[in-house]
């Protein structure tokens, strides 16, 4: 019997945390790999200097826009992501908590090992390849946030946050400090603020910088601008003889520069929403039919809310930081962050309205509508751009509650193949309101004389924002339970495994990224060395 050929023994769809471990685990084991991202690659200096360079801020690659932040509005709720050469490694914001205990205790997977106890040695992993470290110094937005923690009784909860940013002397190169010099050459932290932009200085601890960096120099290869269309076995049903995957580039409008590589296996990692993305059109398009049934069940955002306080003038500088610098917790289940994106994210603005209440779809727009005409200055003020991000903070709360909402297939409109939409658990739907995250805010602007918002989707039309999807491909007992397997194995198929947020079950009611990488880390690890 005469033994396939194929151009890699593993092909990794995406670059994001889960991807770039996967690509140097299954590199230093000896495998041929190939990393497929449907975005582009940035150096540094590349990154956009202000949130209006569109066409290196955002992305929407159909209007020419390639840019490392993706804005995805959905019925339910409103998906803030990344799309680059190392995913969301380019646009978040550097911190890397470790997930709740109940996280770990969520009945979907609790029963199918000690995660705490397993995954301790792969977060240790993750926090030493990440360069974790507790920022160093203090900043006016956590002054802001210890007077919030004072109000809510929860001082002593204040937390500087572990980050992966490098705290060298601001502004100056120096050889690689993390990697005894095998690494490449990093610039300390200039506390411009700007994380989220991304970090031109070089300070950011990129999956460019450490596994991504280190897969390449073990020969993984890395393809830019090319977005997975298709992954079909080539022979048996199961996968058993490998598999063939179509790119294209992404947003093209005639000439998509149609490619096929060929594995032995493949591992999804384009984040909760682009693997939600590509395995239901996989699924519902004939390509992979035996997926699981659960397939875009139990989508989390992270329980999150995400609102802002605009100061009344420039006397602090919030920006003067790195995007997240501490954090508190006003009860057990209640995460909250103060954000920046430095003095020039104004474009941020144009995503906050004056803040609403609790409501529904038809009363929190009418809300809205009458703080315009009760407060006409200080709403209309909110709209004006110019400024906003050196003087505005954004709040990030979340949560560990068990909540969540579903991926659902549908048919484009227009053109072939099937898009996703979202419906909301019936038993147990994703928050549109959060009454300590508005609490958070009312007193923020109190305490400085500012001006609370809210998301925009959510003051007018009761959909929440997320800057952290998960779910969709959850790990299970088996596929009547979930997508994969506690290996991290699609159900159904032969070397195919999903190693990104998607694999989450439950809420980790803080950052995810650090808990995506520890996934990933146990995962590779149970993947036999290359004979």
């Amino acid at each position: 019997m005469t033994t396939p050929s194929f151009d890699y023994d593993w092909i990794i769809v995406g670059s994001g945390f889960g991807g770039s471990v996967s690509a140097l685990r299954l590199s230093e084991k000896g495998y041929r790999v190939a990393v497929l991202e449907a975005g582009r690659r940035y150096a540094d200096h590349e990154y956009a200097e202000t949130t209006w360079q569109l066409r290196r801020w955002l992305w929407a690659p159909r209007l020419g826009l390639r840019g490392i932040f993706r804005l995805t509005p959905f019925n339910d709720i409103f998906i803030a992501s990344g799309t680059a050469v190392g995913g969301g490694s380019a646009v978040y914001a550097n911190t890397l908590y470790r997930a709740k205990p109940a996280f770990f205790e969520n009945p979907q997977w609790k029963e199918l090992a000690d995660w705490a106890a397993e995954l301790a040695p792969h977060y240790d992993a993750a926090e030493r390849m990440l360069g974790v470290a507790t920022v160093p110094f203090g900043s006016d937005g956590q002054d802001l946030l210890m007077a919030a923690a004072r109000h809510f009784g929860v001082e002593s909860t204040f937390t500087r946050t572990p980050v992966g940013v490098f705290f060298g002397k601001a502004g100056e190169e120096v050889p690689d400090p993390y990697f005894g010099g095998q690494g490449p050459p990093r610039t300390g932290c200039t506390r411009c603020g700007s994380c989220m932009v991304g970090c031109r200085d070089g300070a950011k601890n990129t999956l460019l910088k450490n596994y991504l960096w280190f897969a390449e120099k073990r020969g993984a290869k890395v393809f830019a601008e090319q977005g997975v269309v298709d992954v079909r076995p080539i022979g048996a049903a199961d996968g058993r003889d490998g598999y063939v995957v179509t790119t294209e580039r992404p947003g093209a409008w005639l000439r998509r520069q149609r490619r096929t590589f060929t594995a032995r296996g493949v591992v999804f990692a384009a984040g909760a929403l682009g693997t939600g993305e590509l395995l239901a059109s996989l699924k519902h398009g004939g390509s992979l039919p035996h997926l699981s049934d659960r397939l875009g069940e139990l989508v989390r955002s992270n329980s999150e809310s995400i609102l802002a306080v605009t100061l009344p003038d420039d006397r602090l500088k919030p920006w003067a930081d790195v995007a997240i610098s501490g954090s508190i917790h006003p009860d057990h289940d209640t995460h909250i962050e103060l954000c920046t994106y430095g003095r020039h994210g104004d474009g941020i603005s144009l995503l906050q309205a004056p803040m609403t209440g609790n409501g529904t779809r038809l009363t929190r727009p009418l809300m809205l509508l009458w703080q315009f005409i009760r407060h006409p200055l200080r709403s209309f003020g909110t709209l004006w751009p110019v400024g906003w991000s050196k003087r505005s903070l954004i709040i990030l709360v979340m949560q560990s509650s068990d909540n969540a909402m579903s991926f659902r297939a549908r048919r484009r409109w227009f053109g072939r193949g099937v898009a996703i939409g979202t419906e909301q658990d019936p038993e147990k739907p994703n928050p549109t309101f959060i009454p300590l995250a508005n609490a958070a805010a009312e007193f923020l602007a109190r305490h400085t004389g500012g001006v609370a918002q809210s998301s925009l989707l959510e003051s007018a039309a009761n959909i929440p924002t997320t800057a952290h999807i998960l779910g969709g491909a959850v790990i299970g007992a088996d596929a009547s339970r979930g997508v994969i397997d506690r290996n991290h194995r699609v159900f159904g198929y032969r070397n195919l495994l999903i190693c990104d947020g998607s694999a989450m079950p439950a809420n980790p009611g803080v950052n995810p990224s650090l808990t995506i990488t520890a996934l990933a880390e146990r995962a590779m690890a149970q993947v036999a060395p290359k004979a």
